[in-house]
């Protein structure tokens, strides 16, 4: 179901934009459907379907398993309308991390999700179910589209998405991340949206060859090109770019890499978020030490580069994006 299939059958029953509008607002909020005064209320045939309405979209995305963290993250197993399963994950600082694909097609092979290749895309309406579901359970400001999928391979889904969050939804622009390995798409498409997200990008690399080893299916543009491209969209919106990269021992933490990072990030609004390799089971790769984590932070301040080192969400609880539906699967 797509957001906008609500939309043109609440319009159908008779329902006037400011209807539809306070009815998006009241799900994506995780108030119930029928939450207004009756100076407000929608035409008879509306309220009548309200019910309906409401058990469609709580069966959009239902929670099948409950994964709290030692560091305050919940990891969630939803259960989709067919039976597919698909990670959120409520984050810290009112976060919410939501899946936009069943599966993956670009194959990281740092990240369990790809292993299993793609499956089916998400609606629209299953991608704003799970912030309606994290507002369930807490105070949700900020979304970030970094779990199960590739935002850029559901592009009109996810758009649409970010749209209702960022209007009904009552969620900043800024506080909405669009995170891709980069797709000439996202920087065509973006900037052209009503609401216009941050973006984070994921690099994990900042050679060619490398990066393509890393992720597979990714398009093939030179790192430089996607530091530009994303530059660019980043002096259109004012929000700095967000950069991913996952620190794996021996591959992609090097002297050379550190050089790379200074090389094309010096005097960009931008933040490099240093992700600690989370343990896969199966997986060659390692993460490195803590005290290498910390010195390739350090180096990089010391080169100007703002960079945090940050860590995967419940990792006590082998909670690592894929991880979870992998179990049930």
């Amino acid at each position: 179901m797509r957001v906008e299939q609500i939309r043109r059958r609440l319009f159908d029953l008779g329902a006037k934009p400011g209807h539809v509008e306070r009815l998006l607002r009241n799900w994506t909020q995780a108030r119930p459907l029928d939450d207004f005064d009756l100076a407000h209320a929608p035409p008879l045939a509306v309220r009548g379907v309200l019910p309906q309405l409401t058990s469609e979209l709580e069966a959009l995305a239902r929670v099948r398993a409950e994964h709290p963290s030692e560091d305050g993250s919940v990891r969630l197993l939803l259960e989709l309308a067919d039976g597919q399963t698909i990670e959120s994950v409520l984050l810290g600082r009112d976060g919410l991390c939501v899946s936009t694909q069943v599966g993956c097609a670009v194959g990281c092979r740092f990240c369990m999700t790809g292993r299993g290749g793609l499956l089916r895309q998400l609606d629209s309406a299953e991608i704003v179910a799970q912030v309606a579901v994290g507002r369930a359970r807490r105070h949700v400001k900020k979304v970030v589209f970094m779990g199960m999928g590739e935002p850029a391979h559901n592009m009109d889904n996810v758009l649409e998405a970010i749209e209702v969050l960022g209007t009904a939804g009552g969620i900043g622009h800024k506080n909405l991340v669009f995170s891709t390995v980069g797709d000439r798409r996202v920087f065509e498409r973006l900037p052209q949206g009503t609401v216009k997200p941050a973006l984070a990008l994921s690099l994990h690399s900042t050679q060619a060859q490398r990066r393509a080893e890393l992720l597979p299916n990714a398009p093939r543009i030179d790192p430089a090109e996607l530091v530009e491209l994303a530059d660019a969209y980043c002096r259109a919106t004012g929000y700095p770019i967000q950069y991913q990269w996952t620190l794996i021992d021996g591959v992609n933490d090097g002297d050379e890499e550190l050089d790379g990072i200074v090389r094309l990030l010096a005097g960009k609004y931008a933040v490099m978020n240093l992700i600690p390799y989370n343990d896969i089971d199966g997986a060659a790769f390692r993460r490195p030490s803590a005290d290498r984590a910390k010195r390739i932070v350090m180096h990089l301040h010391h080169h100007g580069i703002l960079a945090k080192l940050r860590q995967s969400a419940g990792q006590d609880v082998a909670g690592a994006c894929g991880q979870l539906r992998a179990r049930v699967a």
